[in-house]
């Protein structure tokens, strides 16, 4: 366990499986950690992130003050009862992604929050609070073109000449899936070399979703060239995105949103709808945004992407440019730091 005396942040994740909120967690503190004394805390994590047990919060010495950046409501929650009953000197933050009004038992637990960070302007707009808007950044070292896509795809025993389309999260409606299948159902058809691939986990309660967008594709003939790849490692997630052509996020809500940053920092352009982060996320020279729900839409801008081999070409190198320019990690790494030496100064 790290020395507690050089603890100067607390990053609690109270959530064993896979979010957006972990994977957040998990990106950030390495970076942090080369700046700032920072720890994670809580289940699901890597065991080579900075660590100490939920127990240890309850005894830290408090010859100091500390940051507890909480990014969910039991977080917060955790944080005041660490502060207020079990007396740790505790210097409150809170992120916030949510694109919703939040119900009177959140607003009363942001309010006791000293500071308050959204990852958007229109997360913070459902805020009540003053925010501080920190967007999300992407590792362009982890996330970077291919230096050989051929030659990436045969081991993934994909089609080196397809014509690849990406999908990446959960398999459900939110996430707009069954919008990008019923697209295949119309393009793939015609374009005999394009293909769909799916990553993500398919919960038991979305087991009946999925049969139903398999019994689709087979109605039109084009089951074996739509793939659901299920939960992958990581590191493979991030070859799939480099081995794509285009990748798309058709969310019909979202929170802030990270896939079309990490496959644009892979050099591959995107198709999304108008939620989350995504508008201010992506360009015309890097994508195309359309409204949620819109299948018909979706199906257009997919179509004018991927018949169009120049402009892909173009969207690509737009894409990791854009990323480059203003979404890398290591700046939002570095205002959070700012923003926690900022609270610790505080009398």
């Amino acid at each position: 366990m790290p020395n507690a005396d050089q603890i100067e942040v607390i990053a609690p994740n109270l959530k064993r499986r896979l979010s957006g909120v972990t994977a957040t967690v998990v990106r950030l503190i390495p970076i942090q950690a080369l700046q700032i004394g920072i720890v994670t805390t809580g289940p699901g994590l890597p065991p080579d992130l900075p660590h100490i047990p939920l127990t240890a919060c309850l005894t830290l010495p408090r010859r100091r003050w500390r940051v507890w950046h909480a990014r969910r409501n039991t977080e917060m929650a955790l944080g005041l009862i660490l502060r207020h009953i079990f007396r740790r000197r505790l210097r409150m933050m809170f992120t916030s992604a949510a694109q919703r009004h939040h119900k009177g038992f959140t607003r009363w637990l942001i309010r006791q929050m000293e500071l308050v960070v959204a990852t958007s302007d229109k997360a913070k707009g459902y805020l009540q609070v003053p925010a501080t808007v920190v967007m999300h950044g992407v590792d362009c070292e982890t996330f970077q073109p291919a230096a050989d896509k051929s030659a990436l795809r045969r081991t993934l025993n994909l089609p080196e000449d397809a014509l690849l389309i990406g999908c990446f999260g959960r398999v459900r409606a939110q996430k707009g899936v069954d919008l990008l299948v019923d697209t295949a159902c119309a393009l793939l058809p015609a374009r005999p070399k394009a293909i769909v691939i799916f990553t993500g986990l398919i919960t038991d309660d979305n087991r009946g979703f999925h049969a139903d967008q398999l019994a689709k594709l087979r109605a039109a003939g084009i089951e074996d060239r739509v793939r659901f790849l299920g939960e992958i490692p990581w590191d493979q997630v991030v070859r799939h995105y480099q081995a794509l052509d285009l990748f798309t996020a058709p969310a019909r809500w979202e929170g802030f949103g990270l896939t079309p940053l990490e496959a644009m920092a892979a050099g591959v352009p995107v198709v999304a709808t108008r939620v989350g982060a995504f508008e201010t996320l992506i360009t015309p020279e890097t994508g195309t945004l359309i409204a949620p729900d819109d299948g018909p839409a979706l199906t257009e801008a997919i179509r004018d992407w991927i018949d169009s081999p120049t402009r892909l070409a173009a969207g690509a190198t737009a894409a990791r440019a854009h990323v480059l320019a203003h979404h890398r990690i290591e700046d939002e790494a570095a205002t959070l730091v700012a923003l926690y030496r900022d609270l610790l100064a505080r009398p």
